[in-house]
């Protein structure tokens, strides 16, 4: 059975999940990292030396990264579905689970850190309204993205979408002054609606 290594409030953790229940696919997950510890011991550096979660044991296969992890599952499991069997469709969703690691993730990290990782009275104005800002800013090319199509690579659920789900999700969830966004809200409805998102996604992630 599929073993994934991550505890459930990680969103790193929560993209594999959403593609196992998205994919029905059989797993079994224990809770490793932030609260839970394990991720600094030596068996576990030893499948990931980067000491972060999630890592995936697949009948053997060790797989870490969170977005590689979801490309693997989507390929193996979902080709024709999650995984676009069409080139330029295939390379369309890796373009955007790219973007959410190399542009949207820098600017909404701080913003997170701050929200969720740090004490209410210890909390700097300046950094929440400038993480705010730019992660609206880039969240605003997303919008702009899912004003042409339903979903982020098309016209249906792809792999394209997994990587946005805890990130959007936490976004939403925050008491921000947000700019509208509204394409990038009825995407988030959409995809909260599925069993397998509301399996995956804690509500407070």
């Amino acid at each position: 059975m599929l073993k994934i290594l991550g505890r459930a409030s990680s969103s790193n953790v929560a993209k594999t999940v959403w593609v196992c229940r998205e994919l029905k696919l059989a797993f079994e997950r224990n809770d490793i990292g932030g609260e839970f510890g394990g991720n600094d011991k030596p068996d576990y550096l030893a499948l990931n030396p980067n000491g972060v979660v999630p890592t995936i044991d697949d009948a053997g296969f060790i797989l870490w990264e969170s977005n590689a992890i979801v490309r693997y599952l989507a390929r193996k499991h979902g080709l024709g579905t999650l995984c676009p069997v069409d080139a330029k469709a295939a390379a369309d969703a890796d373009r955007w689970m790219d973007w959410q690691q190399t542009t949207l993730g820098p600017a909404f990290g701080p913003l997170f850190m701050q929200i969720a990782r740090t004490p209410a009275d210890k909390r700097d104005p300046a950094i929440i309204r400038q993480a705010t800002e730019r992660t609206g800013q880039m969240l605003a090319r997303l919008d702009a993205n899912l004003a042409k199509r339903p979903y982020v690579a098309g016209e249906q659920l792809t792999m394209g979408d997994i990587p946005f789900g805890p990130v959007v999700h936490r976004w939403f969830g925050f008491d921000l002054e947000r700019p509208a966004l509204p394409h990038l809200e009825a995407w988030h409805k959409r995809v909260g609606a599925r069993d397998a998102f509301k399996q995956a996604i804690p509500p407070t992630l």
